[in-house]
């Protein structure tokens, strides 16, 4: 009988090539030798052993070569009383009454195999019963066979099992053997340790071949169970969810999750927990920055003031937590979304553009501008670049809604840091680049609105003095018409 069989494990009556040879004796309580009721008996005994099993490599008949069995016929006797020819088989002497653990050689033992072979056995009754059992021929199958039958004398089996990797080489043969005892072990221990990724591939082979009982705790381990069929994508959005709120300020936590989000197989999954989380986020920002420049002033003025800082800090917060997350769904490409939605925020640019000219911000919030127009930067440019194809709508009133918040950046943002003058000349750029892909009525419109693009220099800004002149060779040409032929 060999292992690796395609169907389920069943506790019944097995077929096998496992069979008595044609000379074996039958084993009767009345002939068979017994060891006392006070001698414990020995595994591979030659003396008091009843049964003799001839372990042999069985080649699958699908072998190209298949390696001829030799017969059974002993050529040398180890220190164990192991018989071996050409290292493809050995004889091991077991006790019938030790046999019967395994249901497999206990129902190989019953009467009617001892009533096939009792006429076979009446003159020969002091010899062995003799069974072959074909293993298949790998390096660590002849080893593995043996300790499982040498496992059959030993009464506690809890203490026997020392590794994954043997808990694995046991397993299929004590299935195979319906030795239930050893099964056990096994699977308590793999549900108890962790497993390497090889070991759990192994795993997920033998699992079939276990009852049910036997492979729940196994399976619930390697794949949620039909009720939580969402179980990964959940775990993720904890993990992002995790990443910017209770880790805001540790960098190695939130760059572990980025990991995990490009390394994730479900891209799809991905975006939907991504954009789940801007929706959220951005919400946030709007509500802080609507309530910020409508506040309520009912109440005391200390109280007022206090909210206010309050709003702008919620919205500083959370403005970082969706810059870090729009650099994630560009890394990924799918800020489809959030591009179509941060050009549709009308009263969230007013809201920042009442603020900005406000000095309140200042000393509370001074880096709250900076990260707005780094958000919009990020999603400017995967547009200008062709990460994200956009829409025309889409681009036009992307470079619409912000261009015056940048404007009032400029204007009201002082003294101007080199990171900023940085960032407003790179979204300037990022913007004529967006008005250059645009029909010439609407670019015409747009263009007007960044003549504060220009310097006291006019050297200092080519991408405005090449954005119009791009405008005006375009103008410059003939009108399109209907008919091109």
């Amino acid at each position: 009988m060999t292992i690796g069989s395609s169907k389920k494990r069943q506790r019944v009556l097995p077929t096998s090539t496992s069979t008595p040879s044609s000379s074996s004796s039958t084993i009767s309580s009345a002939t068979t030798p017994t060891t006392t009721a006070t001698t414990k008996p020995l595994f591979n005994d030659r003396n008091s052993g009843d049964v003799a099993i001839r372990l042999f490599f069985e080649l699958s008949p699908f072998d190209s070569s298949p390696t001829p069995i030799p017969p059974f016929t002993p050529t040398s006797t180890n220190e164990n009383n192991s018989i071996f020819e050409n290292g493809i088989q050995t004889q091991i002497y077991l006790h019938s009454h030790v046999l019967h653990r395994s249901k497999y050689f206990s129902a190989l033992l019953s009467d009617r195999w001892q009533t096939q072979t009792q006429t076979q056995s009446q003159n020969q009754t002091q010899k062995p019963l003799k069974l072959n059992l074909g293993i298949p021929p790998t390096p660590t199958s002849l080893q593995s066979y043996r300790t499982v039958l040498q496992l059959l004398y030993t009464p506690d089996l809890s203490n026997s099992i020392d590794s994954v990797s043997t808990a694995l080489d046991l397993l299929p043969i004590a299935l195979e053997l319906l030795f239930e005892d050893l099964v056990k072990s096994c699977v308590t221990y793999l549900e108890s340790v962790p497993w390497t990724e090889a070991e759990e591939q192994r795993v997920l082979s033998i699992v079939p071949f276990l009852k049910q009982d036997e492979s729940q705790e196994l399976l619930s381990r390697l794949s949620p169970s039909a009720t939580e069929s969402d179980a990964s994508e959940e775990m993720l959005h904890s993990l992002v969810s995790s990443a910017i709120n209770t880790y805001p300020n540790m960098a190695f936590v939130k760059a572990f999750v980025a990991k995990l989000l490009r390394d994730y197989s479900s891209r799809e999954s991905a975006k939907r927990v991504l954009e789940a989380e801007f929706d959220k986020c951005i919400g946030v920002v709007k509500e802080s920055l609507e309530d910020y420049s409508s506040p309520d002033f009912r109440g005391d003025h200390n109280e007022t003031e206090a909210i206010q800082r309050l709003n702008l800090h919620k919205a500083m917060t959370n403005g970082k937590h969706l810059l870090w997350l729009i650099e994630r769904m560009i890394e990924l490409r799918v800020a489809d979304f959030a591009v179509k939605a941060w050009s549709e925020q009308a009263s969230f640019t007013a809201d920042l553009q009442r603020a900005f000219r406000d000095d309140a911000w200042r000393n509370i919030v001074p880096g709250l501008p900076a990260v707005v127009l780094r958000c919009t930067s990020k999603l400017a440019n995967a547009v200008a670049a062709g990460t994200i194809l956009a829409s025309k709508q889409v681009r036009k009133k992307l470079v619409k809604e912000w261009l015056p918040v940048l404007i009032v950046c400029k204007d009201n943002v002082s003294p101007m840091s080199p990171s900023n003058k940085s960032l407003y000349l790179e979204l300037e750029e990022t913007f004529l680049r967006i008005i250059s892909t645009l029909p010439m009525s609407d670019s015409q419109e747009l263009l007007q609105q960044c003549l504060s693009f220009s310097t006291r220099n006019v050297d200092d800004c080519p991408h405005l003095l090449t954005a119009f002149n791009t405008w005006f060779r375009r103008a410059a040409r003939p009108p399109q018409t209907d008919d091109l032929c």
